[in-house]
């Protein structure tokens, strides 16, 4: 039904007139005059609106132009679409392809503000967002990149995180670099440095990345050797070894602790020895030459006590992926005796070296390196104990003439000691599991997996140490324990057989009813 307003037919409808359609008129056609209609509708909730349209001729036959609905759009706005309709037919512009062209440019110019503001995010990229996608795409390390995090989060994003990356300077990582440096800890700063160059590197060759270093990549221009001290030898390795008077004395500082913490009477106010998981881990990695974080991961399922054998898989050898190899390693009677102590500590767990705090897991491969070094804080430029560590020198050895020693250092010293004992450096490095270098031709055609020569190479270096460790301690028994400690000491205070007679098989300390059994 076509409907009029109430001044008659040809004139054109008011506001108010609109505003009171009923709902019943859902459906009817209102005529606003010159070609303008519209169509009653009614919403689910009872709003009236009116969608207009106005008729035109195109080629012939009768189209229809949609000039918008009330009340969203105002009818003056409506009357106008149709009178631009018009227009645009006598200009011989069809009104349908006209709106469509409007349609696509109004896309257009929304798309390029989306894109001039894609743009101008990735010019203004942080350092921190650099840093989040070589996270995520540009560097997978063995400690699922832990280090490189709190190192990281610890001394760079905090200085330079919210830094765009194209304002970056070379003065910028100089600062943060030297910042390190005056905390004494040369080696972090190093691996910092070795760490910056490889993010960036990463970057450079990628985008938006690439295109934010126009002015050229600022860590290659820091030179990170004219920032260490004069002194400091950029370039030299670790070459401590220890000697074997150092190695008796290691053995005896262990005993003497041991002996003064187990005969204290109060044992609060006397210092805890190192403990015995972790004293076994030094000499197991004395006695097969192995690494101490690869040692740490170890489970017993890999641990054949009665072949006296040990597997490394190669997930937990360290190296580049695709370089690493498992290792099987023969164990001597020397790191056997070590392997069975530590057994009898965690033999009934899934892990050698099982961790205290977290479910299921080992320990954490650095555990040893910061108990050892805690206790040879002479070494260290600490300007106070850091929080829930230990901090005295009581694992200092000759004094401290030589330096610090670390795990790792039983690793170079064992190999030390096979080539002096005149075994074939190609052997040597088989023990030690490295990737063997050179000729292709060679590394495809050769496989001999040296078993035999290992095994001897194990053998020999395990009678050394043994050799080596058949001094009798240097502690006096006699005066540790006393002869009649036995009646002195509560029974629940009695030092029992140490765990070192199954380590070392070089002496024992028991107490048989009141009388102490001392035999070396």
């Amino acid at each position: 039904m076509t409907r009029y307003p109430k001044a008659g037919k040809g004139r054109k409808w008011t506001i108010k007139e609109l505003e009171a359609i009923p709902v019943e008129w859902k459906g009817d056609t209102l005529s606003d005059g010159d070609g303008l209609t519209g169509e009653v509708r009614v919403a689910s909730d009872g709003a009236v609106s009116i969608r207009f349209k106005s008729a035109f001729k195109w080629e012939g036959k009768v189209a229809w132009h949609q000039c918008g609905t009330w009340p969203t759009v105002s009818l003056e706005s409506i009357r106008r679409s149709r009178d631009d309709a018009r227009e645009q037919v006598r200009s011989g512009v069809d009104p349908r392809d006209h709106k469509k062209a409007e349609r696509i440019e109004a896309q257009a110019r929304v798309e390029a503000v989306i894109a001039e503001k894609a743009r101008q995010d990735a010019a203004d990229a942080t350092v921190q967002q650099m840093f989040d996608a070589w996270m995520a795409d540009g560097v997978n390390r063995k400690d699922d990149n832990a280090e490189l995090k709190r190192s990281f989060e610890k001394d760079l994003l905090p200085v330079i995180g919210h830094l765009p990356v194209r304002q970056v300077t070379e003065s910028h990582l100089r600062d943060l670099l030297r910042a390190v440096i005056r905390r004494g800890v040369f080696r972090m700063a190093i691996c910092l440095y070795n760490d910056l160059v490889q993010m960036f590197h990463w970057a450079e060759r990628r985008q938006p990345w690439r295109g934010l270093m126009i002015e050229g990549n600022p860590a290659e221009l820091v030179e990170i050797a004219k920032l260490l001290p004069s002194d400091y030898d950029l370039d030299g390795e670790r070459e401590r070894i220890l000697c074997p008077d150092e190695i008796r004395e290691l053995r005896d500082i262990f005993l003497q602790m041991q002996a003064d913490y187990d005969t204290a009477p109060n044992k609060r106010s006397t210092t805890r020895p190192l403990q015995q998981e972790s004293q076994l881990a030094l000499w197991i990695s004395l006695g097969t030459t192995c690494r101490i974080g690869e040692l740490l991961m170890a489970e017993w399922k890999h641990v054949d006590i009665k072949k006296g054998e040990w597997f490394i898989p190669r997930e937990n050898v360290k190296g580049r992926i695709g370089k690493k190899q498992d290792q099987l390693v023969f164990l001597s009677d020397f790191a056997l005796r070590q392997f069975k102590a530590l057994h009898a500590l965690t033999g009934d767990t899934r892990w050698c070296f099982p961790a205290r705090h977290v479910k299921d897991s080992h320990v954490c491969v650095k555990s040893i390196s910061k108990q050892v070094g805690d206790r040879q804080t002479q070494f260290k430029k600490r300007t106070k104990p850091l929080k829930k560590r230990r901090h005295d020198n009581t694992l200092v050895l000759a004094k401290g003439t030589n330096g610090e020693w670390t795990p790792h250092d039983m690793r170079r010293t064992a190999a030390t000691m096979m080539q002096a004992l005149r075994i074939n450096p190609d052997v040597i490095d088989r023990c030690q599991n490295h990737v063997m270098k050179g000729s292709r031709v060679r590394r495809h055609y050769l496989h001999h997996d040296y078993a035999d020569e290992k095994r001897e190479a194990w053998r020999v270096l395990g009678a050394k140490l043994e050799e080596i460790l058949a001094a009798s301690p240097i502690i006096d028994l006699s005066i540790v324990f006393p002869d009649d400690i036995g009646s002195a000491l509560p029974n629940e205070s009695r030092p029992s057989a140490t765990p070192y007679e199954s380590a070392f098989g070089l002496f024992t300390v028991q107490i048989q009813g009141d009388e102490l059994m001392r035999t070396i």
